[in-house]
């Protein structure tokens, strides 16, 4: 039987520690070829003659890397529906070849609603070996509250 965290086991405060993702120069030329093709992201000369100096990841990838973290470290154990906004996404510091990027997700409030669900605020971070955030994310998710009868374990 799988455990399931839902709404109810969530606090204000609590902190999941995500784990961490080594970003490699391929990783940031391939994104920024796809789907953010400015010089800084595509083009290693034209990034070194750039105010950042060198190749810097889009931060766009940078807030997908977060989403990964996220999923494989609580939503894939969550009664998570859907996200519902991002209402800040701020792109701190930039990111760089090489560069291990460590995340978190606080939980800020849950307000239940009368459908058997419950909005949950939530603030990520990802944080460089140097101890810099270099991106914030604040947003909403969809949480299912648990059936009755379900099992349930308390977040981390």
């Amino acid at each position: 039987m799988r455990t399931v965290i839902y709404a109810e086991n969530l606090r204000p405060g609590t902190v999941f520690e995500l784990g961490s993702a080594k970003i490699s120069k391929e990783e940031i030329l391939d994104f920024g070829r796809r789907f953010d093709p400015l010089p800084m992201h595509t083009d290693e000369d034209a990034a070194a003659g750039s105010r950042f100096g060198g190749l810097i990841a889009s931060g766009f990838h940078t807030a997908a890397i977060l989403q990964r973290l996220v999923v494989d470290a609580v939503f894939a154990h969550a009664a998570v529906i859907a996200g519902r906004e991002i209402s800040s996404l701020r792109m701190r510091a930039p990111v760089r070849p090489g560069d291990v990027l460590h995340g978190a997700m606080e939980i800020v409030e849950i307000r239940p609603r009368d459908d058997g669900t419950a909005v949950v605020l939530s603030r990520g971070t990802l944080t460089n070996g140097s101890g810099t955030v270099v991106l914030e994310v604040r947003g909403e998710t969809l949480w299912e509250h648990r059936p009755a009868g379900g099992s349930a374990v308390g977040a981390a």
